[in-house]
């Protein structure tokens, strides 16, 4: 098929790059021209694993095209991906202007090509209020008789795992209007489904609720189970043990069940807070997401609170060392990452802030200039109060910890991914605090 993927941010390009690995001919428009020069280079502007690799392969075979040229892009497409921004507005409602600007390019492009030309079906693929896709479809309407399909198309992409959740997905959601536009969306993903996971063909409204839903839900265990350890810690009971005892119940499970500093990224939490505005436009009061969003940003408040508490207030002429920046391992992303919060708090307070990620330091001169950034993990400890992890990247597990404790001023670490087990960092000499569990000293012996 020939597809076109309007938006080239991680979904856009993620999507546009894996339907190319299945034989289709597919491009990419944008309109930053820097994106797409730095695309056509066969760089990837993000971060994902196997993508770079993916995006050479495919453009080398000329199945991936990438461009700015918005006719060119919209001519031969028989599917049309909407994959741009919806960002939230500061009453949390999802801000829609990209996708109803994209709408207005479509309406252009198919007056133009004429009745004549071949139907388009065209897809939503962004994440949207309910309602979206049909205002999408209004939209190109009022501008146009020539006819279209309209589907929306949710994604179900976990950051740093993004290209087997796309080519091996748990299910696929379809919402259409009619059996044509079912029939078409069928055998786009025919090929991704062929070990028996199932594509679900919904109505449009009910396919737009599915995301929400899923990710309300997702977010709902998070803060759940950091509730949970937050009351552990005042008890003296562990979290570990805790959650261990409690997911062995199969109706619970342990997916998406560990205690950390709360939840962040792309969708997080975008769309607990969409939830909410979703339910404050009809007059409902979504109680339960507004709580999750809730205890989710206090989180970073309890964990600052742990360090204040074991190291004082004031941080005047004293420095700090982050291990992590991004939100989770395996990406870039540094959108409402706990770090960032928990670095403000540390600047606010007088510390000098350093830190190191893998990945993400890039975006974090970008985001706060004034914060130290190594590339090297233990030159960043060097001279500091105490060690501060915020992401669970795999090089954090198993560390040089004689390092560690040589080059940190005082022997102190907090945990915010329980990383280690307390009694060996109290051997190791540590004061070592974390989530849900009590904070240990260095052992006498």
């Amino acid at each position: 098929m020939n597809i076109t993927m309007v938006g080239t941010g991680y979904v856009g390009l993620v999507t546009g790059a894996c339907f190319a690995e299945m034989g289709n001919n597919v491009t990419c428009l944008d309109v930053d021209a820097g994106k797409i020069a730095t695309l056509c280079k066969g760089e990837s502007p993000i971060y994902e694993p196997g993508l770079t690799e993916m995006i050479q392969r495919n453009a080398h075979a000329k199945r991936l095209h990438f461009t700015t040229d918005k006719p060119l892009a919209y001519k031969d497409a028989q599917i049309i991906f909407i994959c741009v921004g919806t960002p939230s507005r500061d009453d949390g409602s999802a801000d829609l202007k990209y996708v109803l600007s994209v709408a207005d390019d479509i309406a252009v492009a198919l007056e133009r090509l004429g009745s004549s030309a071949a139907i388009k079906t065209i897809v939503v693929k962004s994440t949207v209020p309910v309602g979206t896709s049909h205002r999408v479809k209004d939209a190109i309407i009022a501008r146009t008789k020539v006819p279209f399909n309209i589907a929306d198309n949710p994604e179900f992409l976990k950051e740093g795992d993004a290209i087997q959740d796309f080519m091996k997905p748990d299910r696929v959601v379809c919402g259409v209007d009619n059996p044509e536009t079912a029939e078409i969306m069928r055998a786009l993903y025919d090929p991704f489904v062929r070990q028996g996971n199932p594509i679900f063909i919904l109505d449009v409204r009910s396919a737009e609720m599915v995301k929400y839903a899923s990710n309300a839900m997702l977010a709902c265990k998070i803060s759940f189970v950091n509730e949970m350890a937050n009351l552990c810690e005042r008890y003296g009971a562990d979290i570990g043990s805790v959650r261990e005892g409690m997911c062995a119940d199969k109706r619970i499970g342990n997916q998406f069940l560990y205690p950390g500093l709360g939840y962040g990224g792309s969708c997080f939490p975008k769309d607990t807070q969409a939830v909410v505005s979703m339910g404050r436009e009809v007059g409902f009061d979504c109680k339960l997401n507004a709580a999750v969003h809730e205890v989710n940003q206090d989180q970073r408040g309890h964990f600052w609170k742990k360090i204040t508490n074991e190291l004082g207030g004031d941080f005047r002429g004293k420095s700090l060392t982050f291990w992590g920046v991004a939100f989770k391992p395996k990406t870039d992303d540094i959108r409402e990452a706990p770090s960032l919060s928990l670095m403000q708090l540390a600047l606010a307070a007088g510390a000098k802030v350093r830190a190191y990620d893998p990945v993400a330091l890039d975006h974090l001169a970008h985001e706060m200039p004034t914060v130290e950034r190594f590339t090297d993990q233990y030159e960043a400890l060097d001279g500091s109060e105490a060690l501060i992890i915020c992401t669970e990247w795999a090089e954090f597990r198993s560390p040089d910890f004689a390092q560690v404790l040589k080059r940190l001023r005082r022997p102190v670490v907090f945990d915010g991914r329980n990383l280690y087990r307390a009694a060996q960092m109290s051997e190791f000499g540590f004061t070592y605090a974390s989530i849900g569990r009590a904070t240990v000293r260095p052992s006498k012996g």
